[in-house]
C-alpha cells in the first residue's frame, strides 16, 4: 500500500485520475463477479418463481372454471402439464409439444404431494437447472405443474447482468467526466501559480488572477501577499543598504580627514586631544554599526544546539548586562524585580537579547526602566512614548524603520534569538510607557491571554535604596 501511494505521488493529476478510475472499475468488476454473482443467481431464481406463480394462477383460474381458451393466456416462456385421473396417471401439455422424460418423471414424483398452495421444485439436466411449481386444482381431481423454459432463465440473468453493467458504466462514465472537469479546474490554476512562481524566481514582472474561494484561491492570495511583502522588503533592504552605507561612510570620512589633518600638523578640532576624541568617537560609532551587522548575520544562522531543558541562569545574565549598561544613562533609574529563573539556550545570545531590549528602553525612557524576571517570562518596561499601533506587529521584523527613521537591527536580533530557543517576544503599549515581553511558548501559547502589566504595580515596586536610607534615618 505504501509503494502504491509513492507511485501515485509521482504521477500527474490526470494520470492519477485515470488510475483511480481504473481501480474503481476493476473493483466494481471484482465485486460483481466474486460477491454479487451468487446474489444475482438467487435474485433471478426468486423472480423466475414469481413469474411461474403468476402464470400458474392465471392457468388455474381458467382450468377450474372450465374456460376452453386457457391456451390463449399461456405465457410463451412457461408451459404447463395437467395431471388427472385417480392416480394422476394421465396428463396433457399446454403451450408445449413435448417434454423431457427425466423432467416428466421428476415432476410426476411430486404430483401426489401437491396441495392447494404452490410447491416449488427444481430439476438439473445437462448442467441446466429447470424450475417448476405444482399446485392442486380446486374442486377437481387434477394437479397443475408449471415449468419455465430454461432458455428464459439465461435471458433473464443476462438482462439483469447487462442492466447492472450498463448502470455501472454510466456511473463510471459520469464520475470520470465530473472528475476530469474537476481536475481540469485544478490543473489550470496550478499551472498559473507555477508560472507565477517561475516569474518571481527569475525576478520578472508577473500577475496572478485566480478568482477562487477554495484552498487554491487561498494559496494564490497568499502568494500575491508574499510577492507584495517581498517587494516591500526589497525596497526596504535597498534603502537600508543606502543608509548603512551612509552611516559607515560618514565616520570613515571623518576619521580619514582628521587623521590626514593631524598628520599634516593641523588640528581640526582646536587641540590634538579634542581632534583625537572625535576620531575615537567616530571609530566607536563605526565599531558599533559593524558589530550589529555581524551579530545580525550570526543570529541568522543561529541553531538550537544547547542542552535539553532550562539550564541558563537568566538572573545572572541580566545582572552582568546591567553592570555594563547602567552607566550609559545614569539619569535613568533602573528598577529591578528579579527572581531566580532558568531559561533554555546559550548565554551569549541571551545576553545580546537583554542588551538590545535594555538599550532600546534606555533610549526612549523618560525617567525609569523596569526589568522583571520570573519563570518563563522576562519583561522590560520604560515610561517613554507609546509605539504606533500599526508598528507593533512589525517592530521585530528585519529592516524595519525605527521611530526616528533609522533602521534598528537590535529588535530583529532579539526576535531571531527568542524564536530559535522556543520563546516569543512582543511589545505592548501601557498607559504610561511601553513593555517588551519575552515568554516561553510551551507554557503560554497566546500572548493575548497573558495578564498585562499594571502601571500601578510598576510604581509600587519598592525602591530598596530609599528604604535603606529611611531605615538608617530611623
Amino acid at each position: 500500500m505504501k509503494r502504491l501511494k509513492l507511485w501515485l505521488k509521482e504521477l500527474s493529476l490526470t494520470q492519477q485520475l485515470i488510475t483511480i478510475i481504473f481501480i474503481i472499475v476493476l473493483s466494481f468488476a471484482l465485486f460483481f463477479f466474486v460477491f454479487l454473482n451468487n446474489s444475482v443467481d438467487t435474485f433471478v431464481e426468486t423472480e423466475m418463481y414469481k413469474s411461474i406463480h403468476r402464470s400458474q394462477n392465471n392457468m388455474s383460474f381458467y382450468l377450474e372454471n372450465g374456460f376452453m381458451e386457457y391456451d390463449e393466456v399461456a405465457d410463451a416462456n412457461i408451459y404447463h402439464i395437467v395431471f388427472y385421473g385417480d392416480n394422476y396417471d394421465s396428463a396433457f401439455l399446454i403451450n408445449a409439444n413435448n417434454i423431457d422424460e427425466g423432467l416428466y418423471n421428476d415432476i410426476n414424483k411430486h404430483v401426489l404431494e401437491a396441495t392447494n398452495l404452490p410447491m416449488e421444485f427444481s430439476y438439473e439436466s445437462k448442467n441446466n437447472i429447470i424450475l417448476y411449481s405444482v399446485v392442486k386444482l380446486n374442486n377437481q381431481n387434477a394437479v397443475l405443474a408449471s415449468i419455465m423454459n430454461n432458455s428464459y432463465k439465461a435471458e433473464f440473468r443476462n438482462a439483469i447482468t447487462n442492466t447492472f453493467i450498463n448502470a455501472n458504466m454510466m456511473v463510471v462514465f459520469t464520475l470520470f467526466t465530473v472528475l476530469m472537469l474537476w481536475v481540469s479546474s485544478l490543473i489550470h490554476p496550478l499551472n498559473q501559480i507555477r508560472n507565477y512562481i517561475n516569474h518571481i524566481k527569475n525576478d520578472e514582472n508577473a500577475t496572478l488572477n485566480i478568482n477562487r474561494k477554495d484552498e487554491i484561491g487561498d494559496v494564490a492570495n497568499a502568494l500575491i501577499d508574499m510577492k507584495k511583502q517581498l517587494d516591500k522588503e526589497n525596497l526596504i533592504k535597498e534603502e537600508m543598504v543606502q543608509n548603512i552605507s551612509h552611516d559607515l561612510k560618514t565616520p570613515i570620512a571623518t576619521i580619514k580627514s582628521y587623521s590626514e589633518s593631524i598628520k599634516d600638523g593641523i588640528y581640526p578640532y582646536d587641540t590634538l586631544e579634542k581632534s583625537v576624541d572625535v576620531i575615537l568617537e567616530n571609530a566607536n560609532r563605526l565599531e558599533k554599526k559593524v558589530y550589529q551587522l555581524i551579530i545580525l548575520n550570526k543570529m541568522g544562522y543561529l541553531a538550537d544546539n544547547g542542552d535539553t531543558g532550562k539550564n541558563l541562569n537568566m538572573k545572572s545574565v541580566i545582572e552582568k548586562v546591567i553592570i555594563s549598561l547602567k552607566v550609559v544613562k545614569p539619569e535613568i533609574e533602573l528598577k529591578l524585580d528579579l527572581q531566580e529563573a532558568y531559561f533554555h539556550g546559550d548565554e551569549e545570545p541571551w545576553r545580546i537579547v537583554v542588551e538590545n531590549l535594555l538599550d532600546n528602553s534606555l533610549r526612549y525612557a523618560k525617567s525609569y526602566v523596569q526589568i522583571c524576571l520570573k519563570e518563563d517570562e522576562l519583561t522590560v518596561t520604560n515610561d517613554g512614548k507609546p509605539i504606533e499601533k500599526d508598528r507593533l506587529d512589525k517592530l521585530f521584523k528585519p529592516y524595519e524603520k525605527g521611530t526616528d527613521g533609522k533602521f534598528g537591527l537590535g529588535l530583529s536580533i532579539v526576535q531571531r534569538v527568542t524564536s530559535t530557543y522556543g520563546y516569543r517576544v512582543s511589545a505592548e503599549n501601557l498607559t504610561n510607557g511601553v513593555c517588551f515581553r519575552v515568554v516561553n511558548l510551551l507554557k503560554r501559547a497566546k500572548i493575548d491571554d497573558m495578564n498585562k502589566v499594571d502601571d500601578a504595580s510598576i510604581t509600587q515596586i519598592p525602591d530598596k535604596k530609599k528604604k535603606v536610607e529611611k531605615n538608617k534615618g530611623n
